[in-house]
């Protein structure tokens, strides 16, 4: 049901705590528009999905916009960017080829503490813009702005003061933890004791916290020796720049097929057989995380609202009464 489809290993940002810029396919043939147009049929065959274009930094395409318009006309599309080059007008286009949300990237609310982690000097004062730009641009009342937050090793206390930047600017605000296989290194991975009760707090009192509670939850478990059961290539799987199929993004060097090379029902069975031999537990992203909490009645049941309702205008707190 999600598919994170990376349109482009590029990216104009040097992050110590991912270096995807510094992968080789970054330098490979990426997808035509003709391509995307076909692959996006394609995965309609089986039904609707969720799919996250991603990379890398997608709007270094400069034919994101009709990528984004192919996508959607199947299937529920959503963006991930690091907002540097966002402007009005780019805003309007992608939410006019009906896009349903973008996520900006912001993991510090102190503005040299976010450039200095992402690499680029302005890098704050540009997402807090592109946050503007997508508010400002919103078509219809499901299309979502979101900050997306990865929880590293002296960000905890960050939480609250973005929530608020958050509302602040018309956004939600979503978090996952730092995984260890972005750099191979574990030194910016969380370790100064529990963050999910602070969390879930967090998420009581902010109703533009868009984390599922029982996501959150798992935080600790996720930090700790893993969270066993991963659905990679059940429930989710990875489209490379190039096309390769693989059960998640952490394991693109390992693809099971192609995406314009193997028929649908091959590319289905050959991620199930993959799926069958994961034991693996290292990340907690939310392309595994809450895409799992769409498996189940109950943790389904609390995903329904936050997926689909417009909320109007988001208060900046509320009290956990309430």
């Amino acid at each position: 049901m999600w598919c994170a489809w990376q349109v482009t290993y590029r990216c104009n940002f040097r992050c110590g705590f991912c270096q995807y810029w510094r992968d080789p396919m970054g330098k490979l043939p990426e997808q035509t528009l003709e391509q995307f147009d076909i692959g996006s049929r394609k995965l309609a065959k089986l039904g609707s999905m969720f799919i996250s274009l991603a990379g890398g930094e997608p709007l270094l395409r400069d034919d994101i916009v009709e990528v984004a318009r192919l996508v959607s006309r199947q299937h529920v599309c959503f963006m991930t960017t690091n907002g540097w080059l966002a402007t009005p007008e780019l805003a309007r286009d992608l939410f006019a080829a009906k896009l349903w949300g973008v996520s900006v990237s912001l993991d510090y609310a102190d503005p040299a503490l976010h450039d200095r982690r992402r690499g680029m000097p302005g890098a704050f004062e540009r997402a807090v813009k592109a946050l503007d730009y997508f508010r400002a641009a919103r078509r219809w009342p499901w299309q979502r702005v979101n900050v997306m937050t990865v929880l590293m090793h002296d960000n905890i206390d960050h939480m609250e003061p973005l929530l608020k930047l958050a509302a602040d600017h018309g956004a939600y605000l979503m978090v996952q933890p730092y995984c260890y296989r972005k750099t191979g290194s574990r030194k910016f991975a969380h370790n100064n004791g529990p963050v999910a009760p602070r969390l879930l707090d967090l998420k009581r009192r902010y109703r533009n916290f868009l984390s599922h509670p029982v996501f959150l939850s798992k935080f600790d478990e996720a930090l700790n020796g893993g969270v066993p059961g991963c659905q990679a290539g059940r429930a989710f799987c990875n489209i490379d720049s190039t096309g390769d199929i693989a059960i998640c993004v952490e394991q693109r060097h390992r693809p099971v097929a192609n995406l314009y090379r193997d028929h649908e029902q091959e590319i289905v069975r050959r991620l199930k057989e993959r799926a069958r031999g994961n034991t693996c537990t290292d990340c907690w992203y939310n392309c595994r995380g809450e895409v799992e909490m769409l498996m189940r009645p109950w943790t389904l049941a609390l995903s329904l609202p936050e997926l689909f309702l417009d909320r109007g205008q988001l208060p900046v707190e509320e009290s956990q009464e309430a």
